[in-house]
């Protein structure tokens, strides 16, 4: 593997460092309070039993953090830096063509392609293809223009991770006239390195070996854990002296 690509690898690894690792410990912070979270309170009780057994305070706790922390947190915090992915480990790749994110050569068609980067295949909403479709026809408008050689299949979607069958129907709208490219082919294509993907994914989880997130979890789980039982004393009391004072009365 060349010398550039190695570099692609080592920035890759920096950047979590310095960018996703610090934002999803900060964001994991925040999951000490309620209001951080969006309460449903005919399944809250529920999915805590279905994880725990039961349904006291710190089962709920955990029930809320967990798919946070895991799921929804850091993939958040992964999008919101993608621009600046592309910018500072993708560099060598950058367009100053308006509305794409990287140039680059297609090591399998050798043709210049210009692309727009997506981080997963559910990652895009319905605005967004029309927003591609508009910047890929600005290209379009652009070669015609400057004689430029680009044709339909120069104009691609570049999507970090997952398989084509992932994709969503959004994604899928786009592919009915430009090429969107996933996962391990898009890295191929980027870098002609058959396993690039793996190396890169494989270089992303050493660095997740450096942090040990468990203490900080079950720091977070215990503090709103406390006020989850805070919270449910006042309603409890409420009941009862509601109760005491229609006893006055009859």
């Amino acid at each position: 593997m060349s010398s550039q690509f190695n570099e692609i690898i080592e920035k890759a690894k920096e950047f979590f460092r310095q960018e996703i690792a610090p934002s999803y410990v900060t964001n994991t912070e925040k999951l000490t309070k309620l209001k951080e979270f969006n309460l449903n309170p005919f399944l809250d009780k529920y999915k805590a039993s279905f994880l725990t057994g039961n349904d006291d305070p710190e089962s709920i706790a955990r029930a809320l953090v967990y798919p946070r922390v895991l799921g929804t947190s850091i993939n958040t915090t992964f999008g919101n830096k993608l621009q600046k992915f592309c910018s500072e480990v993708l560099e060598g790749f950058a367009s100053t063509t308006s509305g794409i994110d990287i140039e680059y050569i297609d090591k399998l068609d050798g043709r210049r392609k210009y692309c727009q980067i997506k981080a997963g295949p559910n990652t895009i909403n319905k605005d967004d293809v029309e927003t591609i479709k508009g910047h890929f026809a600005g290209v379009k408008n652009l070669a015609r223009t400057n004689n430029l050689n680009v044709g339909l299949n120069d104009l691609v979607v570049g999507v970090f991770y997952g398989t084509p069958d992932d994709l969503s129907g959004h994604y899928k709208r786009i592919n009915e006239e430009y090429p969107v490219i996933i996962g391990a082919e898009f890295w191929y294509r980027l870098t002609g390195e058959k396993d690039f993907y793996q190396r890169l994914t494989d270089a992303i989880g050493d660095v997740a070996s450096e942090y040990d997130g468990s203490e900080l979890i079950e720091k977070v789980i215990k503090s709103l854990a406390k006020e989850i039982n805070e919270n449910l004393k006042p309603k409890n009391l409420e009941v009862r002296e509601v109760a005491e004072e229609k006893e006055k009365y009859e």
